[in-house]
C-alpha cells in the first residue's frame, strides 16, 4: 500500500486521529481534480541519509526531524550549519522528533576539509505535486491529498513552517504495475504562488488558494455512501480534469480516517493510461450520486486498479 501525494524518501501511512468537536459540513463544495505544485517549508531539518556509521551509533535515524541543538531551536539548514560550525567539535545535544516523540542524542561533529560536519544529509523543504480535493469559494479554503506528509516509513507527520501552492501540469505518466506503483510526472508552471499551505494533518493538507473554475456540488456524509458505481476526478494529462468511473467495493466507517473506502477503477481510459491509481492522484475527489463523498488516498501496490479513499467529512473535520 502506498500513498500517492508528495514524494518523500519512503511514503508511510499516518493513522494519527484528531480530537475535538467536529466541524460543520458545508452543503456544497467545488470539487477539485486539478494538480498543484507544492513547496513545503519544514519546521525543522529532516535527516535524509547518513553519510557514515557515526550518527547511527549515536542513535540518529533517517526520517528524524532535528528541531533543536543544545538550547537553540533549528528550523533551517542554515541554522543547523551555524550551530555545527561554531561547536568546534564539542559534543552537541541534538533534539529530534521521531514518531511523534522528542529524543535527545549526543553527537560530536567531525572535522573535514569543508569544516565541521555531522555526517548526515538533510533538507528543510519538500516539493512535488498533489491533487486538490475541494475548494470552498466563500473563504478560498482548499483541501488536498487526503493524507498527511511524513518523513518516511514509520515516521510522524512533518511539522510545517508554511508552504506555497504553484500552478502545475501533468507532463507524463509512469504506468502502475503489480508490485510497482506508477506516478504522475508533474511540472510546475512558473514560480508565482497561487496559494498557501497552512496545515499538515493525517487527513490531508489544507490552506487557501485562488479560485477553481468548477461548479459546486452537494456534499454527502458517510451515511449516504454505498457500494456501487462512483467516479473520481483527476488530471492525467496537461491541466485537463477528467471524470473516471470506479466501483466502491467496501466501506469501513470505523477504520483509520484515510482508509474508509476501498475502490476499484473500472474506467477503460484510465486503466489504459495509468494502469489504475498512481502516485500524484492522491486527493482526487470521489463523487457518488452527484455528491462529493471523499478523496482517493492510497494505491494497493499488488493491484494498482484498487485503492483506498477517505470520507470527505473526515477531511473537513481535520481542516477545522
Amino acid at each position: 500500500m502506498q500513498k500517492l501525494g508528495i514524494k518523500v524518501v519512503v511514503a508511510a501511512l499516518c493513522s494519527m486521529l484528531l480530537s475535538g468537536a467536529a466541524a460543520a459540513v458545508p452543503e456544497t463544495l467545488i470539487p477539485g481534480g486539478n494538480t498543484i505544485g507544492l513547496e513545503l517549508q519544514l519546521d525543522g531539518v529532516s535527516v535524509v541519509e547518513l553519510a557514515n556509521d557515526i550518527p547511527a551509533k549515536a542513535g540518529l535515524r533517517c526520517g528524524d526531524l532535528i528541531c533543536r541543538i543544545n538550547d537553540t531551536a533549528i528550523q533551517t539548514i542554515e541554522q543547523l550549519t551555524q550551530q555545527v560550525q561554531s561547536s568546534q567539535g564539542k559534543p552537541l545535544q541534538v533534539t529530534v522528533l521521531r514518531s511523534g516523540e522528542k529524543k535527545t542524542i549526543t553527537l560530536s561533529p567531525i572535522e573535514t576539509a569543508d569544516g565541521w560536519k555531522l555526517g548526515i544529509y538533510v533538507r528543510d523543504r519538500l516539493g512535488g505535486i498533489g491533487t486538490v480535493t475541494y475548494y470552498e469559494a466563500e473563504d478560498g479554503d482548499f483541501g488536498a491529498l487526503g493524507h498527511g506528509v511524513s518523513g518516511g516509513e514509520g515516521t510522524s507527520l512533518l511539522p510545517l513552517r508554511g508552504g506555497s501552492v504553484l500552478p502545475s501540469e501533468v507532463a507524463s505518466v509512469v504506468k502502475g504495475q503489480c508490485g510497482t506503483p506508477g506516478s504522475l510526472q508533474g511540472a510546475v508552471k512558473g514560480q508565482e504562488s497561487c496559494g498557501q499551505v497552512e496545515l499538515n494533518t493525517p487527513q490531508g493538507i489544507f490552506g487557501t488558494m485562488e479560485p477553481i473554475d468548477h461548479a459546486p456540488i452537494p456534499v454527502g456524509d458517510a451515511s449516504q455512501v454505498h457500494k456501487g458505481a462512483a467516479e473520481i476526478r483527476s488530471t492525467v494529462h496537461g491541466t485537463e480534469v477528467q471524470s473516471f468511473s470506479v466501483q466502491i467495493c467496501q466501506i469501513h466507517e470505523t477504520e483509520s480516517h484515510d482508509r474508509n473506502l476501498l475502490i476499484r477503477v473500472t474506467d477503460p481510459t484510465l486503466l489504459s493510461t495509468t494502469g489504475g491509481i498512481v502516485q500524484g492522484m492522491s486527493g482526487s475527489p470521489i463523487i457518488q450520486d452527484g455528491k462529493l463523498i471523499g478523496a482517493v488516498t492510497h494505491v494497493l501496490i499488488d493491484d494498482p486498479t484498487q485503492g483506498y479513499g477517505i470520507f470527505i467529512e473526515n477531511m473537513l473535520d481535520a481542516a477545522g
